[in-house]
């Protein structure tokens, strides 16, 4: 049953929930496991086929980061986002044509978002910019509308939980004691956990540029993208200018690496934050118990050079809210807090989740709160609260860390900067991306000079959208027969920077799920299924698999 009011859809009586099996194993079809955007979408996909699907979510609130802040969707060119994708953002488009969505701001007054992000196209019925809950609402009524079967709060068991016969995946256990057996699973979570523990191999990190003979891999010193860089020189240590003195915090004092060469670095993570200035939703800002103030002294050093540009990225979403992401030399990324999150245990993850929130949540009070931050900054920011309709559980703060990028596939094909380019031809298009490649700073060093420096944010237009080959959502045969990954593609740290979009997961979701259904109905492998029949599929469900 699903709440009818947006302000209740936080609670956890309000999600839908199917009768489930009272057992301890469970069978399906298709086990697909992932709380993401990806996962909802390949569940759909499998139960709009036929096939009895299980979707077993770590998470208790579903859709990933499309329900947890990013609604200021990264979305490229619109034209290639189709199937079930584009679905969901028609079912948001019909959800703000109601008036009652519009509690907090007249629709009239929201209009569409400049900067070439078109909230609004009534043309195409699709609405591309929107708040959390709306996102985890469609979500909701897509699993309740398709019967499907959602185990919340189920965590794989990375030890010893997945079972293999030769080199197909028979169950795997979760900590609970649950058992999901399947003839095809899909591993639709952020960080590949049920791909690593299959025994499927994978990489984590940047590729050096030789790898895959790629220009914008591994480490990029020198090189400065998007405005997100010191553009004053600025001392790293306690003492400016003093280096006995000691590093301010998040400077790292280690080498940052050579020209190209690959590392073991992942790009910064944060959480999109859902802010508001409408003082009857305004939940305060307040101090967290753990501030410290001496984790920002290097922002105060970078007032003090001129910066003012806090609030370039709270961009606007429907009802007065924002979704706020990283901005400048010092933001909500967290950098360099994040390396060993892909392998860690989830206790470990939990913590680095937890230092993320206290560094976020001491970044809003110190801007509002600290002295030494420009009168105008925190004045403005004063204005700015919490959302109180938004994440209602969670003391308002979103559900999920904006994992970027974690564990990427070893697959069958990897997509690198030559397909995105177009500089070498994709054969069996899945789906299409279109997003500029996409890093974000991976680390912060101090130059030969003495002065601090963000290094590894990244920003390349692909000329026009280009083609996700088959391959890189399947494992190779040799490694699993029947494990689809639409989320940790096969891919070089460069070309996820454009993949990782929230639109491309759900198509390669859908794709995965077709292409797992006609395994099952062939009654062979996933690597048995041609891509000619596959593609058929696809097209028939309305998928866009190249510009015509």
């Amino acid at each position: 049953m699903l709440c009818s009011g947006a302000l209740l859809l936080g609670s956890p009586s309000c999600q839908t929930q199917k009768k489930q099996d009272s057992s301890k194993t469970i069978t399906a079809d298709v086990i697909v496991y992932g709380g993401t955007s990806a996962a909802v979408i390949a569940a759909v996909q499998v139960a709009k086929m036929g096939k009895e699907v299980v979707l077993v979510s770590p998470d208790k609130h579903l859709g990933g980061m499309s329900s947890s802040g990013l609604g200021f969707t990264d979305t490229g060119d619109k034209s290639v986002i189709g199937g079930l994708a584009r679905h969901f953002y028609h079912r948001l488009y019909q959800h703000y044509q109601k008036d009652e969505s519009w509690k907090w701001q007249k629709k009239s007054e929201y209009g569409n978002v400049g900067q070439g992000n078109v909230a609004i196209d009534g043309e195409n019925r699709t609405m591309w910019i929107f708040e959390p809950h709306a996102a985890e609402l469609v979500y909701e009524q897509l699993i309740e509308e398709h019967d499907i079967s959602v185990y919340r709060d189920e965590w794989l068991d990375r030890e010893s939980g997945v079972k293999m016969n030769g080199t197909s995946i028979q169950s795997f256990n979760t900590l609970s004691g649950k058992v999901f057996q399947g003839k095809v699973f899909i591993d639709a979570t952020y960080e590949g956990d049920l791909m690593a523990t299959s025994g499927v191999n994978y990489h984590i990190g940047r590729e050096g540029c030789e790898v895959y003979g790629e220009k914008w891999n591994g480490v990029q010193t020198g090189v400065l993208h998007h405005g997100h860089h010191f553009k004053s020189d600025i001392s790293p240590y306690i003492i400016p200018g003093d280096p006995s003195s000691g590093v301010l915090p998040r400077i790292s004092i280690e080498d940052p690496g050579e020209y190209c060469d690959g590392d073991k670095r992942i790009q910064a993570y944060c959480f999109r934050m859902c802010l508001t200035t409408v003082p009857e939703n305004r939940v305060e800002i307040t101090r967290p118990p753990d501030f410290d103030s001496t984790r920002y002294e290097l922002l105060v050093r970078i007032f003090e050079a001129g910066w003012r540009e806090v609030f370039h990225k709270f961009d606007p979403i429907p009802n007065l809210k924002t979704d706020v992401n990283n901005h400048g030399p010092f933001s909500s990324d967290n950098i360099g807090m994040n390396y060993d999150y892909p392998e860690a245990s989830y206790e470990r993850r939990k913590e680095i989740i937890r230092e993320h929130i206290s560094y976020q949540k001491g970044l809003l009070y110190f801007l509002k709160s600290d002295p030494r931050v420009p009168a105008e900054i925190r004045e403005k920011m004063s204005q700015w609260g919490y959302s109180g309709d938004e994440f209602i559980d969670n003391g308002h703060w979103p559900y999920n860390i904006y994992v970027r990028e974690a564990r990427r596939m070893i697959g069958e094909y990897v997509m690198t900067e030559h397909e995105l380019f177009g500089n070498r031809p994709v054969e069996r298009s899945i789906g299409m991306g279109s997003y500029t490649m996409d890093s974000h700073n991976i680390q912060r060093y101090i130059k030969p000079d003495g002065f601090v420096q963000n290094e590894g944010d990244i920003g390349v237009h692909p000329s026009e959208p280009y083609r996700i080959d088959m391959g890189c959502i399947i494992p190779k045969k040799e490694e699993c027969e029947n494990l689809l990954v639409p989320v940790c593609v096969s891919s070089s740290h460069i070309a996820f920077g454009s993949i990782r979009m929230e639109p491309v997961f759900m198509i390669l979701g859908q794709s995965a799920a077709t292409l797992a259904v006609m395994s099952i109905d062939a009654g062979t492998g996933i690597h048995e299924i041609s891509y000619e029949s596959l593609r058929t599929k696809l097209l028939e469900d309305e998928q866009v698999l190249e510009i015509l």
